[in-house]
């Protein structure tokens, strides 16, 4: 017997977002001395600090920029967000499972857009 499990919902959240939420946990768990902390946790916690190059607010208006763009999808502007890929050969590299190529004047907008956000 297969068991399913139904998806009820998808948000995509940029590494800045999953940052304040995962602090917020990270407070919770500091204020209960009783809990530990689990390795993915603390592992998890240790990535988003690493990585997030943005704030949430500023993250989410670069989600929000992209998005305006005729070749961006939301899986990819959050991808784009979350790298944020300061040349034409890191974008094309985002881009590389897409059925698609952009044009060298396509990628530069996109890099653009990222640009003020750096």
């Amino acid at each position: 017997m297969t068991i399913f499990k139904e998806k009820l919902s998808e948000d995509y959240l940029t590494t800045a977002e999953a940052k304040e939420l995962l602090a917020e946990v990270e407070r919770d768990r500091a204020l209960d001395e009783t809990r530990e902390m689990p390795y993915n946790l603390s592992r998890a916690i240790e990535h988003v600090n690493r990585f997030a190059a943005l704030d949430a607010e500023e993250s989410r208006e670069l989600v929000s920029e992209l998005l305006e763009l005729e070749k961006v999808d939301e899986p990819t502007a959050f991808k784009i967000t979350d790298l944020l890929p300061k040349d034409r050969d890191e974008l094309r590299a985002i881009y590389a499972q897409q059925r698609f190529a952009l044009s060298g004047d396509e990628l530069d907008e996109i890099l653009n857009v990222v640009a003020k956000y750096e």
